[in-house]
């Protein structure tokens, strides 16, 4: 098993290589980014040029290890440059949080093996893997109940799972099921289970409100086999490789594209109170229009600076991060819907017509709302850390 603390956290690049990528990564955004922004809402479909531009430019390994084809920004630096990516269209932001992120949860657990045959294909951008948790009938915890049983070198997998974002278009779904018989998160497996394999049935759910484009399944497996060979870690230790490897540090990410999305959001906003006139003024000198804004600007900065701490803590491997991850995601989320709210008010009438920008973001900000886990599950998470009920939460694993 790879070190947990040096394999998914990398020491990040220097000043001024850092400060060139964010121009670049801006200046794509603002040009090539709301140019695809465009034909994904036309079409409701990202394209597989989409992701071959996004993998030739390095975007999809920007957070991974050097050794393992990264370009090896720290996770603080990363927080940077998906806050850039967050204020494109939620698709592209969807492609890059993903697939910069998926790998952690598998890096610790893989053998050498696993690490040559999946780690670094995914890194590379050669391979798709869809990170796969919730189901239709249950939480998104140790209640999970898609189940396995083994036989010799195989798991024979059954059960249905829903909301499992590029579950379509995926090379491999990274699936969390139950040992047959068990109960509780001591039964929890993680295996790679191939997108082809037999007795797996895909269902299309991608007609979504927002984060158009993004492919979206709900799946079925009867007696699908998969090899031993393609679990991670050891069996039990499902949980801990979905919450501790992924969704800690996604959370944290989940929530800087809350403050890279309402920074669009009052950009825009900004724009359209400045250019709009009523009775011989802009309506940017309005009180009302002007107060709205210093709101939505001051909640913005609380909200990142948040998220930077949560990040930081989370970069040093530090027991409260975890916490820290759900306070940062609830507070940005929160953020997220008053400021969107704001900027769409800010445009009146015309903000509602989908031939304006801000129509989109208020779209894709709601879907933030429930994207891993909603602010309920975050709440919960925060009230037993408060009241020291944390060590239940972690031996039962639930409302994760």
């Amino acid at each position: 098993m790879t070190d947990f603390a040096v394999g998914t956290r990398t020491a990040g690049i220097d000043d001024a290589e850092y400060d060139a990528l964010l121009t670049e990564v801006t200046d794509w955004v603002r040009g090539p980014g709301e140019e695809w922004s465009e034909r994904i809402e036309a079409a409701d479909d990202v394209p597989r040029e989409l992701f071959d531009e996004l993998r030739d430019r390095g975007y999809l390994s920007m957070a991974a290890p050097v050794d393992l084809g990264g370009r090896g920004v720290s996770f603080t630096q990363w927080m940077g440059l998906m806050e850039i990516f967050s204020r494109s269209h939620a698709s592209i932001r969807m492609l890059v949080h993903v697939v910069n992120g998926t790998w952690r949860a598998i890096l610790p657990y893989a053998s050498e093996e696993q690490i040559e045959n999946y780690v670094k294909p995914m890194i590379a951008g050669r391979t798709l893997v869809a990170f796969t948790l919730t189901e239709p009938g249950n939480g998104s915890g140790a209640d999970i109940s898609c189940s396995v049983r083994r036989e010799g070198d195989t798991y024979y997998l059954s059960g249905r799972k829903h909301l499992i974002t590029f579950g379509v278009k995926c090379d491999y779904w990274l699936l969390f099921a139950r040992l047959e018989g068990t109960t509780g998160p001591d039964g929890l497996v993680a295996l790679l289970v191939d997108r082809n394999a037999p007795g797996a049935q895909v269902e299309d759910t991608s007609n979504t409100m927002g984060v158009r484009g993004t492919d979206h399944a709900t799946l079925r497996f009867e007696e699908t086999p998969v090899p031993v060979a393609q679990r991670l870690g050891d069996e039990g230790e499902g949980l801990r490789i979905a919450l501790g490897g992924f969704l800690t540090p996604s959370r944290i990410s989940v929530a800087m594209s809350c403050v890279g999305l309402a920074e669009r959001a009052q950009e825009l906003a900004v724009v359209y109170a400045r250019e709009r006139v009523t009775f011989g003024k802009p309506i940017a000198k309005r009180q009302a229009i002007a107060f709205m804004l210093a709101e939505n600007a001051a909640d913005i900065q609380a909200a990142k600076q948040l998220t930077l701490h949560a990040a930081r803590e989370w970069e040093a491997d530090s027991p409260d991060a975890p916490t820290l991850s759900s306070m940062a995601k609830m507070t940005a989320v929160d953020m997220l819907t008053r400021v969107t709210d704001k900027a769409l008010q800010v445009h009146g009438g015309v903000g509602y017509w989908k031939t304006s920008t801000i129509e989109r973001v208020y779209r894709d900000a709601r879907a933030q709302r429930f994207e891993e886990g909603t602010n309920e599950i975050q709440k919960t998470i925060v009230a037993r850390a408060v009241l020291g009920d944390a060590d239940d939460s972690k031996r039962n694993g639930a409302a994760q």
